[in-house]
C-alpha cells in the first residue's frame, strides 16, 4: 500500500518545479536589497561561490538550496519590483538620477567585450579557485592585466579578473559611430535616421513582469468592492447624487483601511500599526504640532508681479492630478525606528526623520526645497525631503550644498509598501474618468486623501497611528511638486508660483515639459473663472 500524498508534499513539488528568475534578475534583486553574496549564501545554506554561479548563469539552483533561494527571490521581488512604467516611479521620472550618488554603470557582457592584449609576463597567471572549482572573491583592487577594479584574485594574491573577463579601460572608438551630440531641449525631428546613436546609453528594457491569475483575481475582487460601494450608496440615495456622494465620503476611511488590509493579505513581511515613536513625532498637545517640518511650498517668484505697470507676460496656472496618490510611492520605515548620529542613519535602504542644518538657498527664481521657512538653524525633516536635498546638491543639479545631518530616527525601509493600494486606486480612478463616473472619482479621491491625513494621531482612524508615514507621504508630495518646478526651469521656462501640492504657475509653452491630461502623471490647466480660465498676464519687476 502506497503512502497517501499530502497537500504539503504536492506544494513542495510545485515549488521545486517553478521556473527560477533569470540570472540577471537574481543579481538585480540581491543588489536592490543591498545584500552581499555571503549573506545570501548563509541564508540558503550554500557557498558564496555557488551564489555567484547562480547569478552569472554558470549553473542553475538545485536542491537543497533551490527552494529557500526561490523564496528569498520571491520576497525580494515584492520589495523591489523591476521598473516598468515611468508613472510607477514619479520622483525618478522628474530627476532621473540617484539621491545617494551616481549608480555605477553595469559592466559590458563578456560576449561584447573586446579582447585585451595581455603582457607576456602576465599570461601564466591563474585565478584562485575554491574546492568547488569556482573563482573566489576577495578585497577589490585594480586588475593586474587590465587595470579595471575586480574582487577576484590570482593564486599569488593579486587582483585578477576570472577567465577572460578583462576589460579595456577606454573603449576603442568606432569609425562608424557619429560624434556625441550634447543634450538639447528641442524635440528630435520625426525624420531623424533610425541609425542615429544617442549620446546617452540606452537602458536595457526589463522583462515585463507576469502577473499570476490569483493576483489578477484579487485585484478584480477589490475593484468589485469599490464598484459595489458606489452602487450601494447610489441606490440607497434614490438618485440623489449629492446624498450618495456624502455617504461615500463618510465611509471612505473604513473602506480604504479595508482595502489596505486586503492588499497586505499576501505580504511576506510585517509592520507595526502602533509603533513606539520618539518624542519628535509626538504632539505635545492636541493643538500643537510635532517637530517634523514637511517642507510645504508657498512660493511666488519676486521677479513677477500683477501690480507691475506693464502686464504683458502670459502665465498658465497648472493643476497637478492626484498628488497624494502619486506620493504613496515613497520610502517608508518598516522596522523599529533607531536613533543614530551623523550620517549613520542615512542610506538608500533606510527611511525616517533626520535633524539637519540646511545649506543656504541662493536661487530666488526657484522655490526653496525646504518650502516657506523663515526660521534659520537646525530642523527635523523627513527622509523624502533629505533625498530631495541630496539630489539637488549632487553633480547633476548643483543647486545647493548637502545638508549637515546631526541625528536620525530611521529603520530599514521599502518603497513599495503601499504600492498595491496605490495601483488599485489609480486603476479605479482611471476607469471612473473614462466612464465619466463622478461618484466613483470623488469616492476614490476621498479614500486616498483621508488615508494619508488620518494615519497620524487622528481620532478618525483608530486602526493606524503612523505620524512618520503621514509626514513622509506629505513631504514626498511636496518634493515631487518642487521637482516639477525645477524641470520647468531646466526647460528654459520661468516658474512664477508654486503652491500646496497641486498648483504650478509657469511662463511659456509648458506642453514641451509635461503631458496634458487627467492621468496621475499628467497636468492640466487649472480651472478658473470665465475671464482667466487658468491663464493671466503679469509684469516683470524691474525689467
Amino acid at each position: 500500500m502506497t503512502d497517501p500524498v499530502s497537500v504539503e508534499s504536492l506544494l513542495e513539488e510545485a515549488r521545486l518545479a517553478k521556473a527560477m528568475p533569470p540570472p540577471e534578475e537574481r543579481l538585480r534583486l540581491r543588489e536592490a536589497a543591498g545584500l552581499t553574496r555571503a549573506q545570501v549564501a548563509t541564508a540558503v545554506g550554500v557557498a558564496r561561490g555557488t551564489v555567484l554561479a547562480w547569478e552569472s548563469g554558470k549553473s542553475d539552483p538545485t536542491p537543497p538550496g533551490r527552494l529557500p533561494y526561490l523564496r528569498l527571490l520571491e520576497g525580494l521581488a515584492e520589495l523591489h519590483p523591476a521598473p516598468a512604467d515611468p508613472a510607477d516611479n514619479p520622483i525618478g521620472a522628474l530627476f532621473n538620477d540617484q539621491p545617494y550618488g551616481t549608480a555605477p554603470a553595469p559592466a559590458p557582457a563578456a560576449a561584447e567585450t573586446p579582447a585585451v592584449a595581455v603582457p607576456a609576463a602576465l599570461t601564466g597567471l591563474e585565478t584562485l579557485r575554491g574546492p568547488d572549482g569556482l573563482a573566489i572573491e576577495g578585497d577589490p583592487g585594480p586588475c593586474v592585466r587590465c587595470g579595471v577594479e575586480t574582487t577576484y584574485q590570482s593564486t599569488d594574491g593579486r587582483p585578477l579578473h576570472a577567465g577572460a573577463m578583462c576589460q579595456p579601460t577606454t573603449p576603442a572608438p568606432s569609425p562608424a559611430a557619429p560624434a556625441a551630440v550634447p543634450p538639447a531641449l528641442a524635440p528630435v525631428p520625426a525624420a531623424a535616421p533610425a541609425a542615429a546613436v544617442s549620446p546617452v546609453p540606452a537602458r536595457v528594457p526589463t522583462r515585463p513582469q507576469r502577473r499570476s491569475k490569483s493576483a489578477e483575481r484579487a485585484e478584480a475582487d477589490l475593484m468589485g468592492l469599490i464598484r459595489g460601494a458606489v452602487e450601494q450608496e447610489a441606490e440607497r440615495a434614490g438618485g440623489d447624487e449629492d446624498a450618495a456622494l456624502k455617504a461615500l465620503i463618510g465611509r471612505a476611511i473604513p473602506d480604504v483601511m479595508h482595502l489596505f488590509n486586503e492588499t497586505r493579505a499576501t505580504a511576506r513581511y510585517e509592520y507595526t500599526a502602533y509603533p513606539a515613536l520618539p518624542d519628535v513625532l509626538h504632539k505635545p498637545s492636541k493643538r500643537e504640532p510635532d517637530q517634523i517640518w514637511e517642507a510645504r511650498p508657498a512660493y511666488n517668484n519676486p521677479a513677477y508681479s500683477l501690480r507691475a505697470p506693464e502686464r504683458n507676460i502670459k502665465v498658465t496656472a497648472l493643476d497637478v492630478n492626484a498628488a497624494y496618490l502619486s506620493a504613496l510611492k515613497v520610502w517608508l520605515p518598516i522596522g523599529k525606528l533607531e536613533h543614530t548620529t551623523g550620517m549613520d542613519g542615512v542610506g538608500p535602504k533606510r527611511s525616517g526623520v533626520h535633524l539637519i542644518t540646511p545649506a543656504p538657498w541662493t536661487h530666488p527664481h526657484l522655490p526653496d526645497p525646504l518650502g516657506d521657512r523663515d526660521t534659520p538653524g537646525a530642523l527635523w525633516i523627513t527622509d523624502a525631503t533629505l533625498r530631495l536635498l541630496l539630489r539637488l546638491s549632487g553633480p547633476k543639479w548643483g543647486l545647493t550644498e548637502a545638508p549637515t545631518v546631526h541625528e536620525s530616527w530611521t529603520s530599514g525601509a521599502t518603497e513599495n509598501f503601499l504600492d498595491a493600494l496605490r495601483k488599485l486606486l489609480t486603476t479605479a480612478r482611471s476607469e471612473a474618468i473614462a466612464a465619466g463616473d463622478v461618484l466613483t472619482l470623488e469616492y476614490v479621491k476621498a479614500m486616498y486623501s483621508k488615508f494619508v491625513s488620518t494615519m497620524g494621531e487622528s481620532v478618525h482612524n483608530r486602526e493606524m497611528v503612523r505620524p512618520d508615514w503621514m509626514h513622509l507621504i506629505h513631504s514626498q508630495a511636496f518634493a515631487l511638486h518642487c521637482g516639477r518646478a525645477y524641470k520647468v526651469h531646466q526647460a528654459g521656462l520661468d516658474v512664477v508660483a508654486l503652491k500646496h501640492t497641486d498648483e504650478l504657475h509657469v511662463t511659456g509653452d509648458w506642453r514641451q515639459v509635461f503631458t496634458e491630461g487627467r492621468g496621475v502623471s499628467e497636468l492640466k490647466i487649472k480651472q478658473g473663472d470665465a475671464k482667466t480660465a487658468g491663464e493671466y498676464l503679469v509684469g516683470k519687476v524691474g525689467g
